[in-house]
């Protein structure tokens, strides 16, 4: 497995994807664990994917679909030819995620059922549309597992969407007397800084190296592994063009409903994960 990370000038943004794929590696000890990185750290992914000889599988340390995932892992990946590359689905949305968000929503003192209570779920953000489908697929399943489900709206750091600091404002105009901030990142930077300083209640920390995100890296290396569509270094599945997204108005900012076609994800093992037996042993 080759995990590929954003990247962050942060030390301790390096230390958080680190100790994830320790993590990773506690739940696959026969399963070699590399890690690269897309921008800001080092090893560059062109510069890992050199290295490495043989079947590989990369699996994108994303959160949620994007040019990264779409475009410029591909583009390394070509250019460096390796017919037995193949490209994960990014991790999010996922039920585990949401998983995670909520621990770490109640490690910052968060409790349910307060009166008036509402969310704002803070990515990254991007300039694809798809991402913002992606972040409001999220916000929706952490509704759904959250006791109560209170409101939870999308806001981004950068690109469309309403900030942070505009969800929390426009969610306490609407009456919301308690407003927290989850932090959708993988760990500690430039963008956590930001979220942390919307004017929230309280701002959980970022996912960091949660059990449920370790899982889940697994989770998206089996399903890369397992899947016949994936026969080259081509991030499937993921449709030919961008997905549309919908636009969230900033005065109103109601939660999206769920719709289940729409977000079915994979059942959540109760179980640890178990791997398929890999015959040519892919890193």
């Amino acid at each position: 497995m080759l995990a590929v990370a954003h990247g962050t000038r942060a030390a301790a943004g390096v230390a958080t994807t680190e100790a994830l794929l320790a993590r990773v590696r506690a739940l696959r000890p026969d399963l070699r664990v590399e890690c690269c990185y897309l921008d800001l750290a080092s090893p560059a992914l062109p510069e890992a994917l050199a290295r490495l000889r043989g079947a590989v599988v990369l699996v994108p340390l994303l959160l949620g679909t994007g040019y990264h995932h779409r475009v410029d892992i591909p583009a390394a990946v070509a250019a460096e030819p390796r017919p037995q590359a193949r490209i994960a689905r990014p991790l999010g949305p996922h039920p585990l995620l949401a998983a995670a968000l909520t621990d770490r929503l109640y490690a910052a003192g968060w409790r349910p059922r307060a009166p008036r209570s509402a969310l704002v779920l803070a990515a990254a953000g991007s300039t694809d549309p798809a991402a913002g489908v992606d972040t409001a697929a999220m916000a929706a399943l952490l509704r759904e597992h959250l006791p109560g489900r209170p409101p939870v709206v999308p806001a981004n750091l950068c690109g469309a969407g309403p900030s942070p600091a505009e969800a929390v404002t426009a969610l306490r105009a609407a009456g919301h007397r308690q407003v927290a901030v989850a932090e959708y990142l993988l760990g500690p930077g430039f963008f956590a800084r930001r979220a942390a300083a919307s004017g929230a209640c309280l701002t959980s920390a970022p996912l960091g190296a949660h059990d449920a995100l370790a899982r889940l890296v697994v989770l998206r290396y089996q399903e890369a592994l397992a899947s016949p569509a994936l026969a080259s270094a081509t991030p499937v599945p993921f449709p030919a063009a961008p997905i549309a997204a919908t636009p969230v108005p900033s005065a109103a900012l109601a939660p999206a409903p769920v719709a289940s076609a729409a977000l079915a994800t994979p059942p959540v093992p109760s179980a640890p994960l178990v791997a398929t037996p890999v015959p040519s042993a892919p890193v």
